[in-house]
C-alpha cells in the first residue's frame, strides 16, 4: 500500500510541475525568466489597478494581499535574466538595458522600494493613501518601460 501511495504522490507531483515548466523556452532561458517575472508582476499589479479605477469594488484586505504579493514578487533576482548576450532572441527588452545597466538597476531598485512602500501603506488600511502609493508605484514601472521596453517583440 505504501508503494502505491508513494507512486501516486510522485505521479501527482510530475503532473503538477509540468505547467510550471510550460513557459520556460529552453533555447532562450534568460528571456523566459524575464518574461515570466514581468508577467507575474503584471498579473499582480493589474487587479489592483482595476480596484483603484473602480472597475471592481474596493476591498482593503484583498488590496493589501495583492500589494504584499507584488512586494514579495518584486524581490526576485530578475537581474540574472539580463546576462550578457541575452539581449537578442524573443524579447521586448531594448538593447539599451545592457549599455545602461546601472540606470536599469536603479530603476528596478526604485520599483522594489515603491512596491515595499505600497505593501506598507496598504497594511494601514487607508484607501486614499493606498491609491496614491499605487500610482507612485506604477510611475516606477513606467519610468523603466519608457526607456527599456519595446512595444513589440524584437528578434
Amino acid at each position: 500500500m505504501k508503494k502505491m501511495t508513494l507512486a501516486g504522490a510522485l505521479t501527482g507531483l510530475i503532473w503538477l510541475s509540468a505547467p510550471s515548466m510550460a513557459h520556460i523556452e529552453q533555447t532562450e532561458p534568460f528571456q523566459s525568466l524575464r518574461q515570466s517575472y514581468f508577467a507575474l508582476l503584471g498579473m499582480t499589479f493589474a487587479p489592483m489597478g482595476d480596484m483603484v479605477k473602480g472597475k471592481i469594488e474596493w476591498d482593503d484586505a484583498r488590496f493589501t494581499s495583492w500589494a504584499n504579493d507584488l512586494h514579495h514578487a518584486a524581490q526576485f533576482g530578475v537581474e540574472r535574466g539580463f546576462a550578457p548576450g541575452s539581449e537578442t532572441g524573443t524579447t521586448r527588452a531594448k538593447p539599451e538595458i545592457w549599455s545602461n545597466m546601472d540606470d536599469f538597476q536603479s530603476k528596478l531598485d526604485d520599483f522594489r522600494a515603491a512596491a515595499a512602500q505600497l505593501a506598507e501603506t496598504a497594511a494601514q488600511g487607508d484607501s486614499a493613501a493606498s491609491r496614491k502609493q499605487f500610482v507612485a508605484t506604477g510611475g516606477t514601472c513606467k519610468a523603466c518601460h519608457d526607456e527599456y521596453k519595446a512595444k513589440d517583440y524584437l528578434y
